[in-house]
């Protein structure tokens, strides 16, 4: 059974184990943390967590590091849910309020701070596409062949896609594709842009010289406006990671945050092992690798969500504190907004 000895022993564990990536032995508990029990005791508990599942021992050492169950019963019984540290509010803060951003920026911003902040890789999961309508679209001539397209939603959601093409375009021929789009399309459900597009191409074989290529053009980047709204900064942190030292996980890892899909339904994940803490993040364990998440309200229907991902062995009050935050203050430029703004 978990007695109060058991549970002071396990969390100098995992408490210890966050902090150094090394397995720990009841030496380094006796002298570290001042425990006042013998090593045959701390032993003998360490033993018999380990055999409730909570500990594991490793091959390389007589230590025991924390398992997935452990974690899970650390965050649900154990993790400080404090207030975040000064210094990284402000800094979160600061980053919003430092230039005009609009709620993609602001998204990736986000991402960018978490990952530095937490030497970890951020993500963040856009409103779903399933629920929202084009707005209007603004295209931007770069050169003769390069442009610029923005989509804007009904919800104030961006999303920028950048055009190269084979042979020339007039910015005419941009021009009646944009007023095209924006008549006959505004309205219609980003999931039926690209269906709703062959209906247009008779018109674009009229009034456009170029009209193939800018008609694959916006089809294609339709079907990956519809499914593509998984936005991840710090994949590289994850090289420096100990636990990803094993090329195969490493490898198996980056297949993870190249998969869009994966994310959208990572807690129905076979070997998912979830808990949702008392502000409301959700942790989630898969194999090695923790995702702490944070979802942010667009609207009264629509939601995003923020995450940081790693290994298991994360520091798991900070990290829950700073998405949180985080989150917050995306929500805010969302309602202050009014759903988002347009440019």
């Amino acid at each position: 059974m978990l007695t109060p000895r058991r549970i002071e022993i396990f969390k100098a564990i995992v408490d210890e184990y966050i902090r150094t990536a090394e397995p720990v032995g009841s030496k380094t508990l006796q002298q570290k943390y001042k425990l006042p029990y013998s090593s045959a005791t701390i032993r003998n508990d360490m033993q018999v967590l380990e055999e409730m599942g909570y500990l594991e021992k490793t091959h390389t050492s007589s230590g025991r590091i924390p398992s997935t169950q452990g974690y899970k019963f650390y965050c649900e019984n154990m993790l400080n849910e404090s207030s975040l540290d000064k210094e990284m509010e402000v800094a979160i803060r600061d980053a919003f309020t430092a230039t005009n951003l609009n709620i993609e920026e602001a998204i990736q911003v986000s991402c960018k701070i978490l990952s530095e902040m937490t030497n970890l890789t951020a993500g963040a999961i856009g409103p779903d596409a399933a629920s929202q309508t084009l707005a209007h679209i603004k295209l931007f001539s770069v050169d003769e062949r390069n442009a610029v397209c923005v989509f804007i939603t009904d919800t104030g959601h961006t999303e920028t896609r950048s055009f190269h093409f084979e042979e020339d375009v007039s910015m005419q021929d941009l021009e009646n594709c944009t007023d095209i789009i924006n008549s006959k399309l505004k309205g219609v459900p980003i999931v039926d842009l690209a269906d709703k597009m062959e209906e247009l191409k008779p018109e674009f074989a009229t009034v456009i010289q170029r009209h193939d290529m800018l008609f694959t053009a916006f089809v294609q980047a339709f079907i990956k406006f519809a499914s593509e709204n998984v936005y991840f900064s710090g994949k590289d942190r994850m090289l420096y990671q100990p636990e990803f030292e094993d090329i195969e996980k490493l490898k198996q890892l980056m297949n993870m945050l190249d998969d869009s899909k994966v994310w959208k339904e990572i807690g129905n994940h076979e070997t998912a092992v979830a808990v949702t803490t008392n502000h409301g993040a959700e942790l989630t364990w898969i194999d090695d690798v923790a995702i702490v998440r944070s979802k942010f309200k667009v609207n009264d229907h629509d939601s995003g969500e923020l995450m940081v991902v790693g290994p298991s062995r994360m520091h798991y009050d900070k990290i829950v504190a700073m998405i949180d935050y985080a989150a917050r203050l995306i929500e805010r430029m969302y309602m202050n907004q009014g759903g988002g703004k347009d440019e």
